[in-house]
């Protein structure tokens, strides 16, 4: 599939988050906007990730496809769709942009900030705000760098630190934070504009360059009393309910990777129809009857459904473990985990498997870079090395053999 280069992406500007429910002609089929995003993301994305362009206009898309809100309650003006939803939609995005894909993802999860923690607080009028306005959501949560921290100044608190891999961070309108104070975690929520806060342009990988995931620094910046959204009891002690931030962001990553594998895919699929010729030797006239790319294409479709199919699973454990709040049990809270752990596992070595694996298929042309189809691998191969995949494996059988997962703060 040759991908047509060009400068912008086309955006309508009517502000209404209905707009492209509309032209679909129907206001619930979520999963139909985001394979319409997808398409219109996909005739630029060559050009725009090659240049690392930030996405912002990518994101005034799934704005106005009023995507941002899609997990938001009904009763708050929001989508009202399942975390599963959610993921799907990820999914699809990711098949068009993977670094688009990551970051939607990502706003889901952080957008989720304001009453997550604190089950007793509703944090109702920044939920509306966030909603009405579209806000888009990130984090800047690395769990491998020092902690920001706050301090006490006059009827606030004053923010400073500094996080690298802050991945849509320099685009947000909204971010998610998790400093200490005197020595003990918060949650809190400021917007992104705020004086003091300083995003540094040093993303500079061979995937995801749409990603934004460069540094954030906060210098004396100022966080109102009511921007701390919650306190956050020591490690041992928080409630199974306060955990599931992780494995809600590890079936993200996921989700995302397994969009690359089907984007792959579908391009080699469109690609071999089109344009790969028969070797000598296959004895037939088309590529698309050759035995050895029917029988490829095969194990490579079946791998992909297989690990489709387990991610899905994965995302509902997850919901189910999700809809039981405080009553959620570290028990129920660990067996859901293990299922998630499972296919991130196992997504991460089929997608690295489909999205170089198809260079096989398509043959050499395939590796001009007019057609980009080396994104597909350079992304999973960059955004799956956030944690050992070998670690991750290691948890699960830890969680197979002795019923546990082994803690990994900020992973686990």
């Amino acid at each position: 599939m040759t991908q047509t280069a060009a400068s912008t992406i086309a955006i309508s500007t009517d502000p209404s988050p209905k707009t492209l429910k509309n032209a679909l002609g129907s206001d619930n089929d979520w999963q139909s906007i985001g394979r319409e995003i997808a398409n219109e993301l996909r005739l630029t994305v060559v050009e725009r990730e090659r240049s690392g362009a930030p996405p912002v206009a990518e994101f005034k898309l799934l704005r106005d496809a009023g995507l941002l809100t899609l997990i938001q309650p009904l009763e708050l003006d929001g989508g009202g769709c399942e975390w599963t939803d959610a993921l799907r939609i990820v999914r699809t995005v990711s098949g068009a942009n993977t670094s688009v894909g990551q970051l939607l993802g990502y706003h889901y999860v952080a957008s989720l900030t304001p009453g997550f923690f604190d089950l007793d607080r509703s944090d109702e009028q920044l939920r509306r705000r966030s909603i009405s306005e579209r806000w888009h959501w990130a984090g800047s949560g690395n769990p491998r760098d020092p902690n920001l921290t706050l301090e006490p100044s006059g009827t606030g608190y004053t923010l400073n630190g500094r996080k690298s891999f802050s991945s849509g961070a320099s685009i947000a309108d909204q971010l998610s934070i998790f400093p200490e104070l005197n020595g003990k975690g918060v949650v809190a929520a400021i917007p992104r504009r705020r004086e003091g806060i300083v995003a540094i342009d040093d993303w500079n990988h061979m995937g995801q360059r749409q990603s934004e995931s460069g540094t954030i620094e906060f210098h004396n910046v100022r966080v109102e009393l009511d921007e701390v959204l919650a306190f956050m009891p020591p490690p041992d002690e928080q409630p199974a309910w306060m955990t599931t931030r992780i494995p809600m962001m590890q079936l993200t990553f996921v989700n995302v990777y397994l969009g690359a594998a089907v984007g792959a895919l579908d391009a080699a699929r469109e690609y071999v129809q089109t344009a790969t010729r028969p070797w000598q030797s296959s004895n037939v006239e088309k590529a698309t009857d050759d035995p050895y790319i029917l029988e490829h294409f095969g194990l490579l479709h079946s791998d992909l459904a297989a690990s489709l199919a387990l991610a899905d699973q994965a995302g509902e454990e997850l919901s189910t473990a999700l809809r039981r709040g405080y009553s959620l049990t570290k028990e129920e809270r660990t067996r859901a985990a293990s299922v998630v752990y499972a296919a991130k596992v196992n997504s991460t070595r089929v997608a690295l498997e489909v999205t170089a694996k198809v260079f096989d298929l398509m043959g050499a042309r395939a590796t001009s870079n007019i057609h980009g189809f080396d994104r597909f691998w350079r992304d999973v191969r960059t955004h799956s090395l956030h944690d050992p995949v070998a670690y991750k494996a290691r948890e699960v059988g830890n969680y197979l053999l002795n019923g546990v997962i082994t803690p990994v703060r900020g992973y686990t």
